[in-house]
């Protein structure tokens, strides 16, 4: 028995010290299917988001959804460490190193209280290990406790500052595509003279975006929990429409930026799909059509008009329809997961952007 609870404690810390590592320290996806911070963000991101769903509705429940984020953080770094004190209270009581206590008897909760507030530094004194083992036990769970510290604090400006280059971007888009940002209204705002030039540029930038998004979201995937500042934007959002955009100029847009909207469509889908198997979200396909035939008809008339030139006909609008196959399953399916509403492809009547609203009413022009 003795044996078996040593090896049980044994077992949780290593559990908790590979899982710790795997999410903070290793700069790669991890393939593994099973760990305890991706049960942890499964179970409690689907009771969290399934409460406060069934609860509230509107701007309170898209401010309770994004706190998961931010509290989601805190509360695995809480299980880490509750289960690292566990861990080391059942080698304690296996090895019996307890030899003076100042009360009796001495039971697990006594272990269990010699391994907490030795994880946490604070040297009270009144339980004392006298066994050689006991010490050096104790001397090794006082440095991964003080290590463990060390290791969060340089943990968190991390992801605040993945958090915050992710977020800036995606303002810019506000101007730039409408709020929330649509495929549609990026191109339209893009027709003017050197409008194309300008496409080609958001595109570059967007594809280095897409890079990082990538490579900081697969290494912290709890980023993808952290929601934007506005309920109108979101960085599922502003890829979906770099997405839609890309692929329209890919598919029939007549100008000279085709060629960077085809390696901006490669990263960006890219991210997306592996985001999506982070998750283990399967691709599925929209409850409606996103693009129907008539409102593309339509979107192809208002961009003609503002003195864009298209390609059209059968072989384009196939064309069209696979390149959003390649990516739209996957923005439906990480949106469901999310709870994240994926941006249509031209605006809603009557929208705003958020840089014309103020707490005191609406501006609908510069000059305003």
């Amino acid at each position: 028995m003795t044996v078996l609870t040593g090896a049980i404690g044994v077992v949780l810390i290593l559990i908790v010290l590979g899982d710790a590592f795997e999410t903070i320290v290793l700069p790669r996806r991890v393939t593994r299917p099973m760990s305890l911070a991706r049960l942890f963000y499964r179970y409690t991101w689907f009771s969290w988001s399934a409460g406060v769903r069934s609860i509230f509705s509107g701007k309170r429940q898209e401010a309770l959804l994004s706190w998961y984020g931010p509290l989601s953080l805190l509360l695995l770094l809480i299980l880490w460490a509750t289960c690292l004190v566990i861990g080391f209270g059942l080698v304690h009581w296996a090895s019996g190193s307890i030899i003076k206590a100042q009360y009796e008897p001495v039971d697990f909760g006594t272990y269990l209280y010699l391994s907490g507030t030795t994880f946490f530094t604070l040297g009270i004194g009144d339980v004392v290990p006298a066994t050689t083992f006991g010490r050096a036990l104790i001397a090794f769970e006082a440095g991964m406790g003080f290590g463990f510290l060390a290791l969060v604090i340089g943990y968190l400006p991390v992801l605040n500052q993945s958090f915050s280059r992710r977020e800036v971007t995606i303002s810019l888009l506000d101007e730039r595509a409408g709020s929330p940002p649509t495929a549609g209204e990026m191109l339209l705002r893009h027709s003017h003279d050197q409008g194309m030039e300008e496409l080609r540029q958001l595109f570059h930038e967007w594809e280095r975006w897409s890079a990082e998004l990538l490579e900081s979201h697969l290494s912290y995937p709890v980023l993808a929990y952290f929601r934007s500042q506005h309920d109108n934007q979101s960085w599922l959002g502003a890829l979906t429409a770099i997405l839609d955009a890309s692929a329209f100029v890919i598919a029939g847009l007549e100008g000279p930026c085709e060629r960077q909207a085809e390696l901006t469509f490669a990263i960006t889908r890219h991210a997306i799909v592996d985001l999506a198997q982070i998750f283990n979200c399967f691709p599925c396909e929209p409850e409606q059509d996103r693009l129907p035939t008539a409102a593309l008809g339509s979107l192809r008339t208002i961009l003609t008009s503002a003195g864009l030139k298209l390609r059209v006909g059968s072989d384009i609008d196939k064309k069209l329809s696979e390149l959003r196959r390649m990516y739209e399953p996957y923005a439906c399916s990480l949106s469901n997961h999310l709870h994240i509403a994926v941006p249509p492809w031209v605006p809603e009547p009557g929208y705003v952007d958020s840089w014309r609203t103020t707490p005191w009413g609406r501006n609908t022009s510069l000059s305003d």
